[in-house]
């Protein structure tokens, strides 16, 4: 199985090029435009040059940005009935040498997961404070606490990157001290074991401080991207087709920090997710000005043959 991501971005593209996005506030800036148009290409190739033998599925994913659409297509029938032997997905990288392949056995992505926690008091008047239950203090500690967690070294086992995303408490109410409040995070970690303990200590802390300011804690847990656990047999396979196709390779020491929905599929199937380099002055992923080199088209095409060739053309 080939998967290709077919979601776009609320961005606004600061291009200017005659194929900009038509839509304001919306566009490409993961290059899933590019990864989808591999995806037609390898069709077609395929339709001209058949397998030997197998079958070749090609996934076309919606909401990969949301963390759902891997789930809602692992959740299908019609995709269990399937039933891939071996599933592949790369993703363009901004920064790395155009064409260049790039491929790390084990976790190739992070576990990621985002955290609402809700803090709920008491609202009483501004000149009366004492007589509710204020959240200011609590979500101040709680995102002190949260931080002590996080050590961006990636040569460590628990490395652990906790961020505040979004802070919301009480009105524009100047007589009203707010008895409601909640802090947004996101949470990534190089593997599911050690996001596990690192949520749960979260989680104990939020409830314990709520309690210590007579506050309840309400935690909702959303956009849970699983780390993406390449095999070995497939990363060989990867690194296999690109020496056939006389590419650069670049073998990563460290996982990288974003999260990836495809890590469903390879916590459930053999498989691998790489990188194609997009060019070292290539805008970053996410940028308003980023866009999707159309000379990787080629490379992504003939990488997934390769792959498809080493399986299915053995007499």
């Amino acid at each position: 199985m080939f998967r290709s991501e077919l979601d776009a971005l609320p961005i606004q593209e600061i291009n200017e090029f005659e194929y900009r996005s038509k839509t304001d506030g919306v566009s490409h800036k993961c290059g899933h435009d590019g990864h989808t148009t591999v995806l037609i290409g390898l069709a077609h190739k395929l339709s001209a040059q058949r397998p030997y033998m197998g079958k070749v599925i090609l996934l076309f994913q919606p909401s990969e940005e949301n963390g759902e659409g891997a789930e809602g297509v692992l959740q299908d029938d019609r995709f269990t009935a399937l039933s891939p032997d071996l599933v592949f997905a790369f993703h363009n990288l901004p920064g790395y040498p155009l064409h260049q392949i790039v491929y790390k056995k084990g976790s190739f992505t992070s576990s990621v997961i985002s955290l609402i926690v809700k803090f709920h008091g008491k609202t009483s008047h501004a000149g009366e404070p004492e007589l509710g239950y204020n959240p200011a203090s609590a979500i101040s500690k709680f995102i002190e606490s949260a931080l002590g967690y996080s050590n961006n070294e990636m040569s460590r086992n628990d490395f652990c990157v906790v961020t505040p995303i979004h802070i919301n408490m009480g009105e524009k109410a100047y007589g009203i001290s707010a008895g409601y409040g909640e802090v947004h995070l996101t949470i990534r970690c190089w593997t599911e074991t050690e996001l596990d303990k690192v949520r749960m200590k979260i989680k104990e802390n939020a409830e314990q401080i709520a309690k210590q300011e007579g506050l309840t804690a309400i935690e909702e847990w959303l956009q849970h991207f699983n780390a993406n656990q390449n095999s070995d047999a497939t990363v060989d396979m990867v690194v296999k087709a690109a020496e056939s196709n006389k590419i650069s390779l670049n073998e990563r020491a460290y996982p990288f920090k974003w999260g990836e929905d495809f890590g469903l599929f390879t916590q459930r199937y053999k498989g691998v997710m790489f990188g194609i380099g997009a060019g070292e002055h290539c805008p970053a992923l996410h940028n308003p000005d980023y866009d999707f080199p159309d000379e990787l088209l080629e490379t992504g095409v003939n990488i997934f043959y390769s792959i498809i060739d080493q399986n299915l053309n053995t007499a």
